[in-house]
């Protein structure tokens, strides 16, 4: 029967409603994450964990844009080592914290998550598109995201999802892989390459001269690849990019999205995720629809 609730398993996690802080936003101490919580995220996400510590690219490291934003932070992070305290401060947000993961290789991903024991699931970060050696370096080989699914699936008991990069010829490739080698969700998508000069020097605005582009001119390029990824695959997808009301989120739900991440519109909105489920469930009211019936939609309809 059509229902406004707004809780969901998700690979087997219960979540009071289907938005999750995405990774890299807020997620670098357990109390940023803990609020996040309390500003109503049915889960979290942290920050990128690695196996060592990283101080990331020079600055500068971020560029609001009128379109969104453009970032190349380098993954800069405290080690897998001294995150565990954060970790177990974040759990008291009383919803499922994810652990976000880079390595290099397989064995780096399963060390890692070996050493922070205890998330309720990891997402296996092979999409970041400015880290030299890790993120889209191994996320556009589908032998690498398969062979690493794999050593993560082998190394806990605990959901892995696989976040994907949009800089690839075909998406769906890489999430075929990233399904044989066990994953129980994929996430879609990570940032577009892009780059900014200033017109005055002639110089790259980010130390990195290139980074991520996020924010609400990437949420087609989102819509279409959920769509895909939907279409061919037997696991959930979680939609990310460019969400900053609810109607965004009704969007890549009915292009297949299980659940939606939202990263760039907590700069300028923590309230974002309280927001989105108080439109969401006063929509499904209106419409006499449940999450399950807006839930891949748009494929239903294209092949009435």
């Amino acid at each position: 029967m059509p229902s406004s609730d707004l809780s969901i398993q998700l690979t087997g996690l219960e979540l009071e409603n289907p938005t999750i802080l995405a990774a890299g936003i807020l997620g670098t101490t357990g109390a940023s994450l803990k609020r996040m919580a309390g500003e109503g995220a049915g889960a979290v996400v942290t920050k990128s964990i690695g196996s060592d510590p990283k101080e990331g690219h020079t600055n500068p490291t971020m560029l609001k844009l009128d379109c969104g934003f453009l970032n190349a932070m380098g993954l800069p992070n405290p080690s897998f080592r001294d995150f565990r305290e954060e970790l177990s401060i974040a759990s008291e947000g009383g919803v499922p914290v994810i652990v976000s993961v880079f390595g290099a290789h397989p064995d780096e991903f399963a060390e890692i998550i070996l050493g922070l024991e205890g998330a309720s699931a990891y997402e296996l970060n092979v999409s970041c598109p400015h880290a030299s050696g890790y993120g889209t370096v191994v996320g556009t080989d589908p032998v690498l995201v398969e062979e690493i699914t794999m050593a993560a699936k082998q190394t806990t008991d605990a959901p892995v999802w696989v976040k994907l990069t949009p800089n690839v010829t075909d998406i769906v490739e890489i999430g075929e892989a990233a399904s044989r080698g066990g994953a129980d969700a994929v996430v879609a998508i990570n940032t577009v390459r892009g780059m900014a000069i200033d017109i005055h020097s002639g110089y790259p605005i980010l130390g990195n001269l290139y980074g991520g582009l996020s924010g609400p001119a990437v949420r087609p390029v989102a819509v279409k690849c959920v769509y895909d990824l939907y279409k061919a695959l037997d696991i959930p997808v979680i939609g990310v990019g460019g969400i900053k009301s609810w109607q965004d989120a009704v969007e890549m739900m009915m292009a297949g999205a299980s659940a939606v991440q939202v990263g760039s519109a907590v700069y300028d909105n923590v309230n974002i995720f309280s927001e989105i489920t108080s439109g969401l469930s006063a929509y499904l009211k209106a419409n006499d629809h449940s999450l399950d019936d807006i839930t891949g939609l748009a494929h239903r309809m294209v092949e009435q």
